[in-house]
């Protein structure tokens, strides 16, 4: 059919419309436009990811785009991808060096990676270029500020507001440096002139608040936080706020009213549900905060964050198969999700799969080196191996590093500095913890056992008190109120606290413990065997109790049948109970009967051969038979665990000393020793007797003077190797008299030591 004019016209018309659109299409100036034009939706919504693609699409067309590099930075900055930030804003001034606004974000990102000399090129460009804009004193303040010129960086900030008045973001920023340099009635006053610019947000009210909380002036940061609810009614951060201060009071049902007030208030919204989950959490309710999150998943299924942040809390609260389902989903749809990885290596390390779990964390973190969780779980992995302890400690510090709310790391971290005696990473990461789950009593009990053993007691009186206050009804407070007691030699209180605990919870054997430590330290042993009895009569299946009754048993020279008949019941009723196996070994030990020790200690090993406190013993055992060579093969595998152990290097050392080997190696042994435990006599009395053997007598006597000093300071047994070192040590020392008392020390309170003879022989001489 042949078209009529009016129609070829029309067509025409339509062809040509097409040929112009396909034009515009290949038109590089029209396509960046619109990538750029798209990028900047994205960013408007929030969408920074989408908008990074966008804009590099937009660079990729043209490298020369200026706006297309800015947008791309700011960006970067939104996704916290600093090094990618400095790129793309780095080329913005290179493309156009006039640009100040690049040159700001340039400065405040070089200032975030603390770049001090390129941020200062920045911010003079600008003093010389721009010297009344208010950005450039303030781009200045925040350098002065990040290298810790407070009085210089207040200066700048003070300038700003005079050449911008009504901007109330300065004045924060003016009253938080304030209150940095010690000023808080300026900062009070800047802080209120925010409210009094910005006077319907909430914000400024949170801020104000928090400040009077840091000045302890609770009851004006509680009204604050109150106005800023009235001021934005359907905002959750102020809820939020007042929640804290409530628990931090110790008001834990009124936090957790508000919370539930802020769930019917803000309906349809996950924030109130998170919010209560994360209370139940911090105040140590698992069940409840696994209930509230898992409604909060029923209600967001689809949403990838909310279902692994589920799975987390499922496998901290110990739902180990529930947590696996939803995992193997996320793993099915995406099998190299990281996040998914470690989940499943956090699994793999409950059920004792630890190789395979290292393996995948290790590739996780190589591929992920930021990856805070993955760092954590790799730590609690090598811990649960037994070898590279210190690589486990290195890895929870990577993830506090890359994450300081992380308080499953601090938790751990706090366990090693307990194991290790370092006191003063103890305090930190429990003062962390504090800040983390102020509703806790964990924190605080942790903060108060750093407090004690470093005998600051009002401290640690009041932080224990807090935990009391918290959680009446658990043991955890009382427990350490009775170690605090026992500090103080208050003994009767001490029993009151550690019965306290009992009572809360029949089971508990830090409470039996400190029970039977309070009883013992009074030398009043067979209370301490009573109080074990009784115990064990409430809970007759605990392995512990057992455990801490032969050990009572033993102290009250008992006979050695029915201590070990106690050792034996702790270990049938927990195999993995090796405190109780080593106990039982020495039992035998005690008894002469060496040869039986060190079989049960090669079955105990057998069963845990990750302990490297049984190879210790077993060298010990071994030094006893004379049989040196066995002894070093068992201080060796110990050390495969941890190459600083202090008792193994300690003891490896004394090896040395016995068989003769090279001294210089014996004394870095016991130099390695000191370092881990400074405070111990034994570890100086080896020191001593390496420098006598080594003919350096002045520092023998040193370190052996030391060792009398720290048995006393510590209240340990009198060791009458140490006299009898010093002895010698002041024998060669021309100090005759001294000598003479060191030994007559040695057969006054062992008059059967193995070198009594030769003791008596110099006696003579001297």
């Amino acid at each position: 059919m042949k078209l009529s004019a009016k129609w070829q016209s029309i067509l025409a018309l339509v062809l040509v419309a097409a040929l112009l659109s396909g034009c515009s299409y290949f038109d590089p100036n029209v396509r960046k436009q619109k990538y750029y034009s798209s990028g900047l939706r994205y960013f408007e919504k929030g969408q920074y990811q989408e908008a990074a693609i966008q804009f590099t699409n937009a660079v990729k067309i043209d490298p020369g785009y200026a706006d297309a590099h800015f947008q791309l930075g700011e960006s970067y900055l939104k996704l916290q991808r600093l090094d990618r930030a400095y790129q793309e804003l780095f080329r913005t001034v290179e493309l156009r060096p006039e640009d100040y606004k690049a040159r700001i974000a340039l400065a405040n990102v070089l200032l975030m990676g603390r770049q001090f000399p390129k941020a200062k090129e920045q911010t003079d460009w600008l003093v010389k270029n721009r010297p009344d804009d208010p950005a450039t004193h303030s781009t200045l303040s925040n350098l002065l500020s990040a290298q810790g010129d407070v009085p210089g960086a207040i200066a700048e900030m003070q300038h700003t507001i005079s050449l911008d008045p009504y901007h109330w973001e300065l004045y924060l920023g003016l009253g938080f440096l304030e209150e940095r340099n010690g000023q808080p009635d300026l900062a009070e006053t800047n802080f209120k002139k925010v409210i009094e610019l910005n006077p319907k947000s909430a914000a400024p009210r949170i801020v104000l608040g928090n400040f009077y909380l840091g000045q302890k002036r609770t009851a004006d940061a509680e009204q604050q936080f109150r106005d800023a609810i009235a001021v934005e009614p359907k905002s959750l951060a102020p809820r939020e706020a007042l929640a804290r201060l409530l628990l931090i009071t110790g008001r834990k049902a009124d936090a957790e009213n508000v919370l539930k007030q802020a769930e019917r208030d803000l309906p349809n919204q996950p924030g109130p549900l998170l919010a209560l989950s994360s209370f139940y959490y911090a105040t140590g309710d698992m069940n409840n905060a696994l209930a509230e999150y898992g409604a909060l998943y029923q209600q967001h299924p689809k949403d990838l964050q909310i279902k692994k942040r589920y799975i987390q809390l499922l496998i901290v609260g110990n739902h180990i198969e529930q947590a696996r389902t939803l995992n193997d989903e996320i793993l099915k749809e995406s099998p190299n999700d990281q996040d998914a990885l470690v989940y499943r290596s956090q699994m793999q390390i409950s059920w004792g799969d630890l190789d395979r779990a290292i393996d995948t964390l290790q590739t996780v973190v190589k591929n992920d080196p930021k990856n805070s969780l993955a760092h954590f779980a790799l730590g609690v992995a090598f811990e649960r191996q037994g070898t590279h302890i210190e690589h486990a400690e290195a890895e929870w510090r990577e993830a506090l590093s890359l994450n300081p709310d992380n308080i499953e790391a601090q938790r751990a971290l706090a366990g090693a500095a307990m194991r290790l005696a370092d006191m003063t990473t103890l305090q930190n990461a429990a003062t962390e913890m504090i800040r983390l789950q102020p509703g806790s009593p964990d924190g605080y009990g942790l903060r108060a056992l750093a407090e004690i053993n470093q005998q600051h007691f009002p401290e640690a009186e009041q932080d224990i008190q807090k935990a009391l206050a918290i959680a009446p009804q658990r043991p955890v407070g009382y427990i350490y109120l009775g170690q605090l007691r026992l500090a103080q030699h208050q003994f009767p209180e001490a029993e009151k606290a550690f019965q306290a605990a009992l009572d809360r919870n029949p089971n508990l054997a830090d409470g039996l413990r400190g029970l039977m430590s309070a009883y013992i330290v009074q030398k009043e042993t067979d209370k301490a065997i009573e109080a074990a009895k009784a115990q064990i009569a409430k809970s007759p299946n605990n392995s512990a109790f057992y455990d801490m009754l032969g050990s009572a048993l033993y102290l009250e020279k008992r006979d050695l049948g029915e201590v070990e008949a106690a050792f034996d019941k702790a270990v049938s009723l927990n195999q993995q109970n090796f405190m109780a196996r080593t106990h039982l070994i020495q039992a035998h030990a005690a008894r002469g009967d060496i040869d039986q020790a060190i079989a049960l200690g090669e079955k105990s090993i057998n069963d845990n051969p990750r302990q490297p406190d049984l190879f210790i013993l077993m060298g010990d055992l071994y030094q006893r038979k004379k049989d040196w060579k066995k002894a070093e093969d068992s201080y060796q595998k110990a050390l495969t665990f941890n190459s600083q152990n202090p008792v193994a290097s300690n003891d490896m050392a004394r090896l040395m000393l016995s068989t003769g080997a090279n001294l210089d190696l014996a004394l870095g042994m016991a130099q390695t020793a000191g370092q881990g435990l400074p405070n111990s006599p034994a570890i100086a009395d080896t020191l001593g007797w390496i420098y006598y053997r080594k003919g350096v007598y002045p520092m023998a006597v040193s370190y052996l003077q030391h060792a009398l000093d720290l048995e006393q300071k510590n209240k340990a047994p009198d060791n009458p190797d140490v006299h009898y070192h010093l002895g010698w040590a002041y024998e060669k020392t021309q100090q005759p008299k001294l000598a003479r008392q060191e030994f007559e020390q040695v057969l006054k309170t062992t008059p059967n030591y193995p070198a009594a003879d030769e003791i008596k022989k110099e006696l003579a001489h001297l």
